[in-house]
């Protein structure tokens, strides 16, 4: 075995649809990379920003789906969806909450290792609590249906929880000091910038591309992989370090979208609450908005360079054309948006983010580079998956393959996101937002109106379109209702 992940040796389910032996090689290999908090825009291929070579590199090769939303615009509840296909409303996880999804859930990932394939995680799941020794929780991992696992928390969480990462750091002197820096800086300005303590080889986010390269160059099993890369950054602490965090001059970051003045008398909801919050809507002093944003930016460069390393380690082996690589984020950041840091609303900082799919019937195709301007789902992820590997989920879920899209059809007319027992709707033209009691409270003409600063929500002319838009949105969540609720825990 490997050193520094777990690994599962189990007799292989056998099912009756079950593929041939030589039907399996011939399938694909999968490759999920997913960030943490990175917003849409932040690609080079997206926003222009900053540089992402090997994002765009893939955007090049395969199709970019530019209105993506997140299921919901924070980790936990996001987190849930992707791994079940199922919505807050189905999932009863809302917010970040100290629940564990149950091991007998079903999942993509169950679906792809029940079919033939050997499946991986390197890097953050958050599918159960971030406390005590996340190695006590690998038979979790395995019921999940993940069978060589390396999990870590988050930035923030590995100051509290044990891994294989948080190990090293301690072997090599640098566990106290990290947990000191993240105590200093959470009591008192959360959002300055300084480099890391941390040297950059053990960066967590170096440290999960280094074990995904690790263990992608050393595969020799006789079975198709899935490998899902899971990279903790760039969320927050703002705390990338040397190179990178000298990469971008702040005074060349774009400057935050103000927060709207003065409205019309509209219901309130979630994004109204968090804008009364000091934590969320920080006193910025002058400069400090565009050096977060510099920080992220050359946080999101690092990723970016390690997801380049792991192309060059399939180059080699031979398998980066036959392999089926989707690239997105569970959620996004305001990076001083509206004078917001973090997520938790539904403004296109928080909610929109990157996805990109690239097969092997996209390379060198007339489709490679093309950009998909129908709404997307970030449950689609597992659909496609398991699409592109021929088999077919056995269990009732939500999700829809992107494949059929990759022509250029159309995908959804709308997509949904939902947070704290609030909704979103997102069509090509228009998003609403409605609170807990059903109220439209945000409206946005998203074609006359791009950068959300004209909030429409209650105006009088407006009424028949939010009315056309709740019945919509309200059609979709009776739609989407299951007969028995999953169990929690």
């Amino acid at each position: 075995m490997l050193s520094g992940f777990s690994t599962v040796a189990r007799p292989r389910r056998i099912s009756t649809n079950e593929l041939t032996a030589a039907n399996r090689m011939s399938q694909p290999n999968l490759l999920y990379i997913m960030t943490d908090q990175q917003r849409w825009d932040a690609m080079g291929c997206s926003g222009g920003w900053l540089e992402t070579p090997n994002l765009d590199r893939i955007a090049s090769e395969g199709v970019r789906f530019a209105n993506c939303v997140t299921t919901s615009p924070i980790c936990e509840p996001a987190r849930r969806s992707l791994a079940t296909g199922l919505y807050p409303h189905n999932t009863g996880v809302w917010n970040n909450v100290a629940t564990t999804m149950p091991g007998d859930s079903p999942t993509w990932m169950k679906a792809l290792r029940d079919s033939g394939y050997r499946t991986s995680l390197f890097g953050k799941t958050h599918l159960h609590p971030h406390s005590g020794d996340l190695r006590d929780r690998d038979d979790l991992m395995h019921a999940y249906g993940l069978d060589d696992v390396n999990e870590i928390g988050g930035p923030r969480a590995s100051a509290e929880v044990g891994s294989h990462m948080t190990d090293v750091w301690r072997d090599a002197g640098y566990l106290e000091a990290y947990r000191e820096d993240y105590r200093e800086r959470f009591a008192n300005k959360p959002y300055v910038v300084r480099p890391s303590i941390l040297p950059l080889a053990l960066y967590a986010d170096v440290w999960v591309g280094q074990r995904a390269c690790e263990y992608l160059r050393a595969y020799e099993r006789d079975q198709p992989w899935f490998c899902w890369v899971s990279f903790g950054g760039p969320h927050e602490p703002w705390d990338t370090p040397a190179p990178w965090a000298n990469k971008y001059n702040f005074e060349d970051m774009p400057a935050p979208i103000p927060r709207p003045g003065a409205e019309q008398p509209r219901p309130e909801g979630v994004l109204d609450r968090n804008l009364a919050s000091p934590g969320l809507t920080p006193a910025f002093e002058e400069g400090e908005a565009q050096r977060m944003r510099a920080d992220y930016a050359g946080n999101i460069s690092l990723i970016d360079d390690q997801i380049g390393q792991i192309l060059k380690t399939l180059e080699a082996r031979g398998e980066l054309d036959n392999t089926v690589l989707i690239f997105s984020s569970d959620h996004g950041e305001m990076n001083g948006d509206w004078g917001l840091i973090y997520k938790m609303n539904f403004l296109n900082g928080a909610v929109r983010i990157p996805l990109l799919v690239r097969t092997p019937k996209t390379i060198d195709s007339p489709i490679a580079g093309t950009v998909h301007s129908s709404p997307a789902e970030w449950i689609d992820i597992g659909p496609t998956f398991t699409d592109a590997a021929g088999i077919e989920l056995p269990h009732y879920q939500f999700g829809r393959s992107l494949l059929p899209a990759l022509d250029g059809s159309d995908h959804r007319d709308m997509a949904v996101s939902e947070f704290a027992g609030e909704a979103m709707i997102m069509s090509d033209r228009w998003k609403m937002a409605v609170n807990r009691a059903g109220e439209s409270y945000l409206l946005f003409d998203l074609v006359d109106d791009p950068t959300e600063v004209h909030n429409l929500a209650a105006l009088p002319e407006m009424k028949g379109i939010e009315d056309d838009l709740r019945l919509q949105l309200f059609s979709h969540i009776m739609s989407t209702q299951l007969h028995e609720r999953p169990p929690q825990t």
